[in-house]
């Protein structure tokens, strides 16, 4: 199973104990993934689609357990469809389907359908609890997380841009910094930092999940780390060996042009040092020297065979004046 799908079955699991709590996730599953009904006559249907057998039982169960009535379930073989199944959970009845679309103030007083979810407005998702389970059940219908191994990306789909908007208005209310993008026909409310996909499971209260993905922060960053690490060890390795050959270099172009006879003792044990061991440091070549040098000493001596060499090369006289 992919991560999302995961966290979409522990979600399942999570049931609140609380009736508002549970209308709340029912209220956004039949708003995110459901679609009603209204015959000739005036009688209302519910029905949700879903890909996710974990949705499907997830709205099952808040229904039975929530209000206690009938619904008609449905299996369907999809064709080209991810999963290769379609879940079709409905409630035919009118008057339980009123019952649900009314706990949900998903019907106004007129009768007529009614999806403002404003946070100031909407008795709903007022507490703190209830903003949790919409969000909740709003991913079990609609919503996606990547893999947390490749990249962080959580999102839901709402098929209007209000829809998007009152969502990520709940999002805000926990302080996430919820985004809006439109794709194709569609509205994307979507997170893209960890540490705040973190946060929104732990609003979602998927606190195996949020484990699981905090581990997989946690070894990722420590990978990051160790590479970091190891190129800036390379980098300075590089750097060494480069200006090793380079004194090298310099060293022997002195040594062939003039000689060694005419520097001053410092200079000349120094430049026989590195061509001795050209492998070593500036700190191990001044441990080498009698008596010792510090890093500073032996790089200004490095650098004085440098600028003679260089006079060499444009044909001037090789002295330190």
């Amino acid at each position: 199973m992919s991560f999302s799908s995961n966290v979409k079955e522990e979600l399942s699991r999570q049931l609140s104990f609380a009736r508002h709590c549970q209308i709340a996730e029912i209220a956004a599953i039949i708003s995110l993934c459901g679609r009603i009904q209204i015959s000739e006559h005036d009688r209302f249907c519910i029905k949700i689609h879903t890909e996710n057998a974990a949705v499907a039982r997830k709205y099952f169960t808040l229904l039975k357990k929530t209000f206690n009535i009938n619904m008609d379930v449905s299996i369907r073989q999809g064709i080209g469809s991810r999963t290769g199944r379609n879940y079709t959970v409905g409630i035919r009845r009118h008057e339980d389907a009123l019952r649900v679309l009314r706990a949900a103030k998903l019907l106004d007083r007129h009768g007529e359908i009614e999806e403002n979810l404003s946070l100031a407005n909407n008795v709903v998702i007022q507490q703190n609890c209830c903003r949790r389970a919409f969000i909740r059940g709003a991913f079990l219908a609609a919503g996606s997380i990547s893999d947390p191994e490749r990249f962080y990306h959580f999102e839901i789909v709402c098929a209007t841009e209000g829809k998007a908007v009152q969502l990520q208005g709940l999002i805000r209310s926990f302080d996430l910094d919820a985004r809006i993008i439109q794709r194709k026909k569609y509205y994307v409310v979507y997170i893209k930092e960890g540490s705040q996909i973190v946060d929104i499971l732990n609003v979602m209260e998927a606190t195996v999940s949020l484990m699981e993905l905090e581990n997989i922060r946690i070894l990722k960053e420590m990978r990051g780390s160790v590479n970091r690490q190891v190129n800036c060890e390379t980098a300075n390795i590089n750097k060494t060996v480069s200006a090793a050959v380079r004194q090298a270099e310099d060293i022997m172009l002195i040594r062939d042009s003039t000689g060694f006879e005419g520097l001053p003792d410092n200079l000349r044990q120094i430049a026989q040092l590195r061509l001795a061991r050209p492998e070593a440091t500036l700190k191990e070549l001044g441990e080498a020297l009698d008596p010792p040098v510090g890093k500073s000493g032996v790089n200004h001596r490095l650098r004085r065979l440098a600028n003679l060499a260089e006079k060499l090369r444009d044909g001037r006289p090789a002295t330190e004046a």
